[in-house]
């Protein structure tokens, strides 16, 4: 990655940098970009046998209807303010 890039950058993003910061930071993100491009040589494609093969789904517990609370019995205890509904502190 060339100075002037880096400079750019920087200016995106409200940085100020001396000649020297601005040399190692070039350098640094060269060394990151060459080491994304390496990344990118892996055979990365999925395999739901080969990724999955250590997940159990065996010991879950069936899933199961139940009916909810009403709402009025929900709301029993809110009170209406400002357009929010204000509930007891439960938590210290």
């Amino acid at each position: 990655m060339d100075l002037e890039m880096v400079k750019y950058l920087a200016e995106l993003g409200k940085l100020e940098f001396t000649d020297e910061q601005l040399e190692k930071t070039a350098s640094e993100m060269t060394d990151i970009i060459d080491l994304m491009d390496g990344v990118k040589e892996f055979d990365v494609e999925y395999d739901a046998h080969k990724d999955n093969h250590n997940v159990f789904l065996d010991g879950l517990r069936p899933d199961v209807k139940h009916e909810s609370m009403p709402t009025e019995k929900v709301l029993q205890n809110a009170v209406n303010r400002d357009n929010a509904f204000v509930v007891p502190k439960v938590v210290e």
